[in-house]
């Protein structure tokens, strides 16, 4: 299906916009054994970036492997999550896969089955418990089947930020350092979506991740490349945008690159022939009312003193939270209370440091919330 604008899940193809550079930095680093650490906000497109190097990569003798360790929630968990899914990836056939477990997982019985997902022949399942196995068996897996077959295997590992809220984090990471960093026939991609804790992990002297790899961040797609972009899909069904209008789509969203497609997207639908500021304006109003709920659920056990301060971010107060003239007009409490909001609204992923300035971290929710600060 043509799909003129795609939000909410990854992207490919004719809908990846831009990341030249990116791509060129990554793909050197997977063809090249270089560990890979990717840190931005949200909804920039990490997933789609990696995804898209993933399949770009031409040179033989490297195999990419991507897994979502987002509902992993123990150590078990993501042990479980990363031996099915290399010897899946790593496996053209189901006795393939067998024998494969049998000789690199020892002991571990796998259940084997016939996949309902359309992109694998064939499931494989291990239930891995602390009794089982020996983690080292599991880490040190790629690593063994990379050298037996001759190839350089790079392990792409989304939402890697769930390790650092895993029972024992701080154990679990050492484990997977202590294993990973003398690796020489496999490297990782480690990325996610809560930036702050990936810089805690990564970015942290005394964190076991510290210095692990090439570190960047991933920041949103320039305007300019989103507007002839935008002005093509627009031109795709029959209709047309002008390129001042195209950049207020990205101005409005800070470019951030789900929602640049989102609410060009609605913004389409408004639109009869050409696209007018009136349209831009009502598909906005859509995108907050489509956001709503995710928003309400992600604000409704806030404290008083917590919503006090977004509201004061949304007023344009960026610094200077302790000047008495601000926690006065707001209710934000002592100095030491600002101390703890700013952590927990950080904890939360609601705020972000921004060259200095603390900001709302997601552009629509700051528009959100800024409406329901005006009721």
């Amino acid at each position: 299906m043509d799909k003129t604008f795609i939000f909410g899940v990854s992207v490919e193809g004719e809908n990846f916009t831009d990341r030249t550079q990116e791509t060129e930095r990554i793909r050197l680093n997977f063809e090249n054994g270089v560990n890979t650490v990717l840190i931005s906000p949200r909804r920039i497109g990490k997933t789609s970036l990696v995804k898209k190097v993933c399949s770009s990569i031409t040179a033989s003798g490297i195999k990419t492997i991507y897994m979502d360790i987002y509902d992993c929630r123990d150590e078990y968990d993501f042990y479980t999550r990363f031996a099915t899914t290399v010897i899946r990836e790593t496996s053209s056939r189901i006795e393939q896969a067998l024998e494969s477990a049998k000789e690199f997982l020892g002991r571990l019985a796998p259940a084997v089955s016939i996949s309902p997902d359309p992109s694998h022949e064939f499931s494989i399942s291990l239930g891995i418990k602390p009794k089982d196995i020996d983690p080292e068996t599991i880490l040190s897996l790629p690593e063994k089947i990379a050298k037996k077959k001759g190839c350089h295997i790079v392990i792409c590992i989304d939402e890697f930020q769930q390790i650092g809220e895993f029972p024992d984090s701080i154990i679990v990471q050492k484990r997977l350092r202590g294993v990973w960093q003398h690796q020489q026939h496999t490297s990782y991609c480690l990325f996610g979506s809560k930036k702050h804790m990936m810089e805690n992990i990564f970015q942290n002297r005394r964190m076991p991740f510290y210095m692990f790899g090439d570190t960047f961040y991933l920041k949103p797609i320039p305007t300019q490349d989103w507007i002839p972009f935008i002005q093509s899909r627009f031109a795709s069904k029959g209709k047309n945008i002008s390129a001042e209008l195209a950049g207020e789509i990205c101005k409005t969203v800070e470019n951030h690159s789900s929602y640049v497609q989102q609410l060009a997207w609605n913004v389409l639908l408004q639109t009869k022939d050409s696209a007018t500021p009136q349209n831009l304006k009502d598909a906005v109003l859509e995108l907050i009312n489509q956001c709503s709920p995710l928003f309400t659920h992600q604000t409704e056990s806030l404290t008083s003193y917590q919503m006090n301060f977004l509201k004061a971010v949304c007023s344009g107060i960026y610094s200077g939270f302790g000047n008495k003239a601000v926690t006065d007009r707001f209710g934000l409490g002592s100095k030491s209370n600002i101390t703890r909001l700013q952590k927990s609204l950080t904890d939360k992923e609601l705020i972000d440091k921004v060259d200095g300035r603390t900001v709302i971290a997601d552009p629509v929710l700051r528009l959100w919330l800024s409406a329901l600060f005006r009721q």
